[in-house]
């Protein structure tokens, strides 16, 4: 019993990929079936006896909104997955202390002037003589 549910299942999931993927065949299949119908009910000039699209107008029209369609479909898909990956929460990430600090880092700095001699003070500042 549970094994014919679940192969109902994946065979719905693999129709509906299916008529995703064929969807502009489709609209194909759809306007060879319908022909006489659509250039009698749906074509666009069907009121101008000059021009003879035969119903090609309105096949390209539905293969148009059908392509756009797909194209919304992908984008949507892609922004969902971009959201998913992006709100992953399959593992947290947690920080972490280290194990140890490093504490001798003292830092000494020296600065002697290149433009003085290092002498300069002594010469100058001396006791008094005498």
């Amino acid at each position: 019993m549970k094994a014919s549910v679940k192969q109902w299942i994946t065979l719905g999931f693999v129709l509906l990929m299916l008529v995703k993927a064929w969807v502009i065949p489709l609209v194909y299949l759809d306007y060879e079936l319908r022909k006489e119908y659509i250039i009698a009910n749906l074509c666009i000039n069907r009121d101008n006896p000059i021009v003879v699209c035969e119903g090609k107008c309105y096949l390209a029209e539905k293969v148009v909104e059908a392509k756009k369609q797909e194209e919304r479909r992908a984008e949507q898909s892609y922004m969902a997955n971009l959201l998913f990956q992006v709100m992953d929460t399959g593992k947290p990430f947690i920080f972490q202390s280290p194990e140890y600090f490093e504490t001798n880092l003292a830092v000494t700095f020296s600065y002697i002037s290149p433009f003085l001699p290092p002498s300069v003070a002594s010469e100058i500042f001396h006791p008094p003589l005498g």
